[in-house]
């Protein structure tokens, strides 16, 4: 697919950013007003950080059903600890995802004003070393999302830290996924398709094929990113923000070829989301008598979340 648009998803480096800010917001804003995606190399999380980092993931989905079950909390909404296989279903889809995950959220301090909606982290007995190795990848997370979001804003005629009251103590989810290996006639796909809910999703381990994107011609797009890069997507919550000038893009994970069914996929999103009172309001410079504003109500970060959940079935009505 060498000559397909997908190829063309341009590789940027975050490097760039501190060289030419200006010039990289426009990139990043250009790949992501086309497909909503972008990969973006020199991220500043270490090699040695993600692979201890998969290293630690492996060995949590390597334990036992039983035990990895004992950290399932279904009134939760599977937004800390373990979520099995076979739980979550893509949005409008009629068959269930071929996966299982672990979500990993933000520490607060006790006492904090968001402790009643973002629950404390489920944190594993084993691997050992699981805490922190993850603590200190969300947070090199955080500081990557940061610096993206500093673009995106300078892309929008925004200043460069408009997004940094917006997302500090943000309801942010580290999710480590593990597509087990598969029959060759396996019903449903690793990821049926779907959007993101939160602001950006950063993803690692796209490196093993099957991410694909929904192209404006209708067609599937693999995302092929260069070893150790980032992808990075819009979700819904800045797709709504700038008026779908920053288009959320429908992707999915589809099942890998039949010889490589029976190996099994690891990857590690962030989702990078607001604090939960944070108000999801049109942005006035992307309103135009051609793109009049499609939400003029606006609505917290807290509740359009709660409306996603329940909607994939992770929270129940």
């Amino acid at each position: 697919m060498s000559d397909s648009p997908a190829a063309q998803v341009p590789a940027l480096s975050l490097n760039d950013e501190a060289a030419d800010p200006a010039a990289f917001a426009a990139a990043l804003g250009g790949s992501f007003e086309r497909f909503g995606f972008a990969v973006v190399s020199d991220h500043g999380i270490s090699d040695d950080l993600i692979d201890r980092a998969w290293a630690e993931t492996k060995a949590l989905f390597d334990l036992p059903e039983d035990e990895k079950r004992s950290y399932y909390t279904p009134a939760g909404g599977g937004q800390r600890g373990y979520t099995p296989f076979k739980t979550e279903i893509a949005k409008g889809a009629s068959a269930v995802d071929l996966k299982e995950f672990w979500h990993v959220g933000r520490e607060l301090p006790a006492g904090h004003k968001n402790a009643d909606v973002m629950p404390p982290n489920i944190w594993p007995t084993r691997p050992a070393g699981f805490r922190p190795v993850f603590e200190e990848l969300f947070a090199a997370f955080d500081t990557a999302g940061d610096r993206l979001l500093s673009a995106i804003a300078r892309h929008l005629g925004l200043d460069a830290q408009w997004f940094d009251p917006a997302v500090k103590d943000g309801n942010s989810i580290l999710r480590l996924l593990h597509y087990p290996p598969i029959p060759a006639d396996a019903k449903g796909v690793r990821a049926g398709a779907h959007e993101d809910i939160n602001l950006i999703t950063l993803l690692l381990g796209a490196e093993e094929a099957g991410l694909e994107l929904l192209g404006s011609d209708g067609k599937w797009l693999a995302i092929k990113p260069p070893a150790g890069a980032m992808v990075v997507n819009v979700g819904d919550m800045l797709q709504r923000l700038t008026n779908h000038v920053l288009p959320s893009t429908t992707h999915r994970v589809v099942n890998p070829p039949p010889e490589r069914r029976g190996h099994s996929r690891y990857s590690m999103p962030f989702f990078l989301h607001p604090a939960p009172d944070f108000l999801i309001e049109t942005l006035p410079q992307t309103i135009t008598a051609g793109n009049p504003n499609r939400y003029p109500a606006p609505i917290t970060a807290h509740d359009y979340l709660h409306e996603r959940l329940v909607e994939i079935g992770l929270v129940k009505k």
